[in-house]
């Protein structure tokens, strides 16, 4: 498949990808107001609110911001490698999950009650939130059986 020409094919058909779609394909979380489609046999996820987006975006941005130096990301503007993204978003959410005591995982809702809860992402019990990032262990594969 031609790389360049799928994510051009992205962008016009997501023009808002949702901010935690890794986290959402890999089953960390859900969020109801994303949606899912196919594309060239692979799956992307849209925000189908763009305040929710923008939230997100802020949520994403504290997130690293508040773990650059436990997580020893690179500086701001260098992309993540995938295994980093992945403990940022979910071991992120998962910590956010058990900072606003939510039943679910659901990244809006969980936004929703973090900014009903403390009036700010910023006042969020950021330590609790990148202890959670910092433990995250990405599930393990199966070992198949050698002959």
């Amino acid at each position: 498949m031609d790389e360049p020409a799928y994510h051009a094919s992205r962008r016009t058909l997501n023009p808002s990808p949702c901010v935690f779609e890794r986290a959402l394909l890999a089953n960390c979380a859900q969020c109801e107001l994303a949606s899912r489609h196919a594309l060239a046999e692979r799956e992307v996820v849209a925000c189908s609110l763009e305040v929710a987006r923008i939230n997100c975006t802020t949520l994403e941005s504290l997130f690293r911001e508040r773990a650059t130096f436990a997580l020893r990301l690179p500086r701001p503007g260098v992309p993540l490698v995938h295994a980093k993204a992945m403990q940022l978003q979910c071991g992120g959410l998962c910590g956010l999950q058990a900072a606003v005591a939510a039943p679910t995982a659901d990244v809006h809702a969980m936004v929703q009650k973090a900014k009903r809860n403390d009036a700010s992402l910023l006042e969020l019990p950021w330590g609790e939130i990148v202890a959670s990032m910092v433990a995250w262990q990405p599930r393990r594969r199966a070992q198949t059986p050698k002959p």
